[in-house]
């Protein structure tokens, strides 16, 4: 039995789990890691409002950064800073140390070093070639889940993140009363422009042929796609083959990765509530609430439509449809 460090992707999910009352047992298998790691994250980096991802990562760095202050002298931790303003990297600061001091300091401690003087509103980040986030990959735990082939989220191109282009989508389904049948739900990131199509079993291929055919028509506005966990995306490849795109997954667990979606659906349940017999929805009434949501000025938008963002639709000629 041993502790395994987490990452603060990992923190999250453990909050969204624990928030779900799931058991640390489970919570344990679904991050790949042993059920005493969960009990002791949740007991030692908890704070009087409970456990919450972002104050327990800042716990368990501050925590890292003590722990390394104690085992190296101040001196050593001085001439780390010194060189880190002169653009050296981890990787050579470590090495040159080694060779020259005689002293390890791993580039992975000094990684953290950096990191957490970054939250502590530090500047030493800055001085690093690459300032995006590094995370460490603690474990064996495999990060693909059920499915084959998943690509992360992680890999994803970091443009998509700014929305600054047409044609990175985010996929997902609605489930009917009683799990009969569902709703297919794409929306375009930039636009918030929605496709909706009905699917009579939440199977993989008949999800993929939906996600396909709603696609097929705009083939040049086809970059991305992201989608959750669930087997109904187990036909990734047949998808990002037929149109031509890449596919990635969010971690499981994390909605917030995939926030618009989540947000789109939200105003499909407007028409659909709950409890909807999904099995009585038609063609047409799947059509109109498609045509509502694109048609509708976003705040986000500038008060444009979705329509006219994706398709340059002037409003007047949005509403007269």
């Amino acid at each position: 039995m041993h502790y395994t460090q987490l990452t603060e992707t990992q923190r999250y999910q453990i909050y969204a789990l624990n928030k779900a009352k799931m058991t640390q047992s489970k919570m344990a298998h679904i991050l790949g890691v042993h059920k005493s790691t969960i009990s002791r994250e949740i007991r030692r980096n908890s704070g009087l409002r409970g456990y919450r991802p972002k104050q327990a990562h800042a716990f368990a760095l501050e925590r890292k950064n003590n722990q390394l202050k104690y085992r190296i002298e101040n001196t050593t931790w001085e001439t780390i800073t010194a060189l880190i303003k002169q653009e050296w990297s981890p990787e050579q600061i470590s090495g040159w140390l080694k060779s020259e001091k005689q002293t390890s300091v791993s580039p992975e401690w000094i990684y953290q070093y950096i990191y957490t003087d970054k939250h502590s509103g530090g500047q030493l980040y800055k001085h690093l070639r690459c300032q995006k986030q590094r995370r460490k990959r603690y474990g064996s735990n495999s990060r693909r889940g059920i499915i084959p082939n998943q690509t992360s989220i992680e890999q994803r191109p970091a443009i998509v993140e700014k929305r600054q282009r047409i044609g990175d989508w985010e996929l997902d389904t609605v489930i009917g009363q009683n799990h009969k049948q569902a709703l297919v739900t794409l929306v375009e990131r930039k636009s918030r422009f929605t496709l909706i199509a009905k699917v009579i079993r939440k199977t993989a291929d008949n999800v993929s042929d939906a996600i396909i055919h709603l696609l097929s028509p705009y083939p040049n506005k086809i970059k991305t796609l992201t989608a959750d966990n669930g087997r109904e995306f187990a036909k990734h490849e047949t998808i990002a083959q037929q149109l031509k795109t890449r596919f990635f997954f969010a971690h499981p667990y994390a909605s917030w990765e995939r926030g618009l979606n989540e947000n789109t659906n939200g105003l499909i349940r407007q028409y659909f509530p709950k409890k909807t017999d999904f099995t009585m929805i038609t063609k047409e009434k799947v059509q109109f609430v498609m045509e509502r949501l694109n048609n509708r000025p976003r705040k986000c938008l500038g008060f444009k439509t979705p329509n006219q963002i994706f398709a340059g639709i002037k409003p007047e000629v949005a509403l007269a449809t």
